[in-house]
């Protein structure tokens, strides 16, 4: 009896009386949860004694946000949503013609990031220019390469890679020690580190050949710790914890140097006034180009047989076998590609810092490259672009967000709360679009006519 007053209620309760009720258990749960993370706080006073710091405010402000963030959703998000699903259902189809933004997406984004650095130094001078063209610009890029190669290990072969990290790891120090002991020029060391990339990716696909699913991720998780480890231990030949410093700088394909010191140095030869934004620039272009570059080889692989292969493994392990191709050198060909790509990124890392140290290489790491590409879409390339573009710079612009401190008080620090926030707009892209900001994908191989497959009739949802 008491179940079915419960039911008749749920059925009979409008929308705004399921909001308070829902609200209010959100806030009692998010007052439970944040009272000992916001509310208090430990401190050290002047006698160096550990003291408990409270802050109610802080604690009742988010408390609050959270009931009034929830009691939108319910009364009015909801609602809105269901309504919307309500008359796409009884709406007939309609094939609307892309827009010109749609149709030109790509050109228009490769004319901004070719321009992007230009209008940085003609906002904020060339010193000013550096923060924007190095965090905004540079750093956006590296983590677009690394989620493109390891795109083509799980949007496109379907292998679940939670060590990818390593990749990146063996490229950065493939360049460093090169570098700093032999004196090789980066335009080298740059196929050398991608090709000792490559060569982990193969002894790492060896082992996992007879592996899939979540066992593949616990041994690709492993490989990724083995590597950081050794980085780590290895101090006769990695420096261990303390890193390898003073790493080459790139130079302008050897004509050309960015060093102050030296005689060809890029202002000397362009009797130009001195400044470390040249630098940033030519970085900022090189990295476009091995963006550029990884997008069309994956593109080109996609169309060859090896990338309908790598389509076909993602699909149904035991069909594509029964089709006769070879998945022992269909992973062997995804792992070498997408690590040949990681140890791109790798090398460039190490060249733009100019140190590197184990700790840039943690699982964290993987984390992140992995929640972009899902993100994004798995196998959806512009999808992947703009994940890496909301999710690495909306942390950095946490740091710009100097006016929070009078809100939340003189000791907040915005960018130690990123990870939060990261944390939240997982979930929300999660919610909103569950398989990725592209939801739908085309195949590689078609029939007469090429036709765009709704994610709803995929079996994962790739983009």
């Amino acid at each position: 009896m008491a179940v079915t007053v419960s039911s008749e209620r749920d059925t009979v309760a409008t929308p705004i009386q399921r909001a308070f009720r829902e609200a209010f258990y959100a806030g009692a749960i998010s007052l439970g949860l944040f009272v000992l993370f916001i509310g208090l706080r430990t401190d050290q006073n002047i006698s160096n004694e550990l003291i408990l710091v409270q802050r109610w405010v802080l604690l009742a402000i988010v408390v609050i946000a959270v009931t009034l963030g929830r009691f939108v959703y319910v009364a009015y998000a909801l609602p809105a949503m269901a309504r919307s699903r309500a008359e796409k259902a009884t709406a007939p189809a309609i094939v609307a013609e892309p827009g010109f933004l749609k149709r030109n997406f790509n050109r228009i984004g490769l004319v901004v990031l070719l321009l992007y650095p230009i209008a940085m130094v003609l906002l904020f001078g060339f010193q000013g220019s550096l923060k924007w063209v190095d965090n905004f610009g540079i750093q956006i890029l590296i983590y677009v390469m690394l989620a493109w190669g390891l795109n083509i290990v799980i949007g496109l072969a379907g292998l679940l890679d939670l060590g990818y990290v390593a990749f990146y790891a063996v490229g950065a120090y493939a360049y460093a020690l090169l570098g700093t002991h032999f004196g090789l020029s980066f335009w080298i060391l740059l196929p050398a580190a991608g090709c000792m990339a490559a060569f982990w990716g193969v002894m790492l696909g060896f082992p996992v050949l007879r592996l899939r699913g979540d066992y593949l991720a616990i041994v690709t998780l492993a490989f990724g710790e083995i590597i950081r480890l050794v980085l780590i231990n290895w101090r006769e030949v990695t420096n261990g914890s303390a890193g390898i410093s003073g790493i080459p700088k790139v130079s302008f394909f050897g004509l050309m140097s960015f060093n102050v010191s030296d005689p060809n140095y890029i202002a000397k030869v362009l009797h130009i006034a001195q400044s470390g934004a040249y630098y940033k620039i030519f970085l900022y272009y090189l990295a476009l180009a091995l963006c550029l570059l990884t997008a069309f080889v994956t593109i080109r692989l996609r169309r060859l047989p090896v990338g309908r292969a790598w389509e076909a493994l993602r699909e149904d392990e035991i069909a594509c076998r029964s089709l006769g191709i070879n998945t022992t050198t269909t992973k062997l060909t995804a792992f070498a590609t997408g690590a040949m790509f990681g140890g791109f990124a790798g090398s460039f890392f190490a060249a733009r810092q100019g140190f590197v140290s184990p700790e840039s290489f943690v699982f964290l790491e993987s984390a992140i490259i992995l929640a972009i590409v899902v993100l994004g879409g798995m196998g959806s390339l512009g999808g992947i672009a703009v994940a890496a573009l909301v999710m690495i710079g909306g942390t950095e612009i946490l740091r710009e967000l100097d006016f929070l401190k009078a809100v939340f008080g003189p000791d907040f620090t915005p960018e130690l709360y990123r990870m939060l926030l990261f944390g939240m707009a997982m979930v929300i892209v999660m919610l909103w679009k569950p398989r990725g900001f592209v939801g739908s994908r085309e195949p590689t191989a078609f029939l007469k006519e090429r036709r765009a497959v709704s994610a709803s009739f995929t079996k994962e949802g790739h983009g």
